[in-house]
C-alpha cells in the first residue's frame, strides 16, 4: 500500500499522537478519594450521679472560747497546753483573795441585816397588841412595820451580794466545759487578766466528731433546688467524702448536721456544716480540704465526651453524622461536666453520632466514614467546683 503524500502523512501522525495522549489521559485520570474515616461516639442516656467539689474548711464539733470573767492576776496555769482535757477539768486560776475578802465582806452584811431584821419582826409583834388597846399610837406601830419591811429589803440586797462574791470567786478558776483539745495559753502567769473585757485564755476543741464547713454558690443552691422541683433530678443519698490537702481521701463519710437559714449577702453562699468521725484525732480545726458531694442524681442525662463539645463566644456545639453519613454542625445547651463527660441538656438526641476528632478536616454536608471512637471510662464521681455551665 503506498505511503499518503508528507503533508497527509504529517496530519495523519498528528491525529494518532492526539488519540494516543486522550486514550492514556483517560486511563489515568485519579479515582475519587474515599470517605475519611472518623471516631464518633453514640450518645447515650443513663441517670447520672453529679458530683461537687467545694472548698472545705475544718472546724472544732464545739470551738469554746475559756475567757476571764472576773479581773485579776493570773496565779496559774493548771493543764497541758495542746493535750487532750476533760469535762470539769481545771484550766486556769487567777489570784482570789480580793474575792474570798469580798465574800467574807458580804457574809457579815448579810449577819447584820438579818439582825436588824429580826429586832422588827420583834418590834411588830410587840406594837400590834399595844396599838389595840391604844397603849401606843397607830404610827408607832406604822413605823416598826415599815422598819420591817426596809430590814427584809435589806437582807434580800445582801443575799444578792454574797451570792455575787461567791460567782466572782467561782470565776476566779476556770474548767473546761466539753472534752476537747486545748490549745496554747494566750497569757502567762502573772499577766493582769479581765480587765475591761473578759480576757480570751484559751479555747477547747471537741474533735470527735469534727465540723466541716463548705459554702454553697447560690446560684447552684437555686439551680438544685428547681431542677429537684421540676423532677429531672432527685437528691442523692451518697453520703459526702472530704479529701485533704495532700490529696488522701478522709476514710470515713460525713453528715449534715447543719445549713444556715440565710445567703450569706456578702458572698453569696450558703453554709452548710457536716460532721465526720475522727477517732485517730488526726483532723485538726484549721486544715482545709475539698468536699466530694454527690448532691443530685440527674434522670436519663445525655453524655458525650468532653472534647466533643466546641465553645465559640458562649455558643457551644458539636459535629453530628447524620444521614448518608454526612456531618452537621449542631448547637447544644451542655449542663454539668461528670468526670471527662458533659451532660447535654438540650440539642442532642438519643443515638446520636457525635464527631469526638478531626474537627479541622469537615465542614457541613462532608460525606464521611464513621468509626467507633474508643470507649471512655465511666463517669467519674469528681467535677470542678461549680460543674453546671449554662449559658
Amino acid at each position: 500500500m503506498p505511503l499518503p503524500a508528507a503533508p497527509h502523512r504529517r496530519a495523519f501522525l498528528a491525529v494518532a499522537i492526539a488519540a494516543f495522549a486522550a486514550a492514556c489521559a483517560k486511563e489515568e485520570a485519579p479515582k475519587a478519594p474515599p470517605p475519611p474515616d472518623i471516631p464518633v461516639v453514640q450518645v447515650g442516656q443513663r441517670d447520672t450521679p453529679i458530683d461537687y467539689e467545694l472548698v472545705a474548711q475544718i472546724r472544732g464539733y464545739e470551738d469554746v472560747e475559756i475567757r476571764a470573767r472576773v479581773e485579776g492576776y493570773l496565779a496559774s496555769i493548771d493543764y497541758a497546753e495542746g493535750s487532750e482535757v476533760k469535762k470539769g477539768q481545771l484550766l486556769f486560776t487567777i489570784d482570789d483573795q480580793q474575792y474570798r475578802a469580798a465574800l467574807a465582806e458580804a457574809r457579815a452584811a448579810l449577819a447584820r441585816a438579818e439582825s436588824q431584821l429580826a429586832k422588827t419582826d420583834m418590834d411588830v409583834k410587840r406594837y400590834t397588841p399595844l396599838a389595840a388597846e391604844r397603849a401606843i399610837s397607830q404610827a408607832e406601830l406604822d413605823n416598826a412595820v415599815a422598819a420591817n419591811r426596809s430590814a427584809k429589803a435589806q437582807v434580800e440586797a445582801a443575799n444578792a451580794n454574797l451570792e455575787r462574791a461567791r460567782l466572782d470567786l467561782s470565776y476566779s478558776r476556770m474548767y473546761s466545759p466539753i472534752v476537747g483539745i486545748a490549745g496554747h495559753a494566750e497569757k502567762k502567769v502573772g499577766d493582769l487578766v479581765g480587765k475591761g473585757i473578759p480576757t480570751v485564755l484559751t479555747t477547747v476543741s471537741s474533735i470527735d466528731p469534727i465540723r466541716v464547713s463548705v459554702a454553697i454558690p447560690e446560684a447552684e443552691y437555686l439551680r438544685f433546688t428547681k431542677a429537684t422541683a421540676e423532677g429531672k433530678r432527685e437528691a442523692s443519698t451518697a453520703p459526702p467524702r472530704l479529701v485533704l490537702s495532700d490529696g488522701t481521701v478522709h476514710p470515713y463519710p460525713g453528715k449534715i448536721i447543719f445549713v444556715d437559714r440565710a445567703v450569706d449577702p456578702t458572698t453569696g453562699t450558703l453554709r452548710v456544716d457536716l460532721a465526720f468521725p475522727n477517732p485517730q484525732k488526726t483532723l485538726r480545726p484549721g486544715l482545709y480540704g475539698k468536699l466530694i458531694a454527690q448532691s443530685e442524681v440527674v434522670k436519663g442525662a445525655l453524655l458525650v465526651p468532653q472534647r466533643a463539645v466546641q465553645e465559640l463566644q458562649g455558643t457551644y456545639t458539636v459535629l453530628v453524622v447524620g444521614e448518608g453519613n454526612k456531618v452537621e454542625t449542631r448547637k447544644v445547651k451542655p449542663g454539668a461536666k461528670v468526670g471527662t463527660s458533659w451532660i447535654i441538656e438540650d440539642g442532642l438526641k438519643p443515638g446520636d453520632r457525635v464527631v469526638v476528632e478531626g474537627f479541622q478536616r469537615l465542614r457541613d454536608g462532608v460525606v464521611v466514614n464513621p468509626t467507633a471512637a474508643p470507649a471512655a471510662p465511666p463517669p467519674g464521681t469528681s467535677a470542678p467546683a461549680g460543674a453546671p455551665a449554662e449559658k
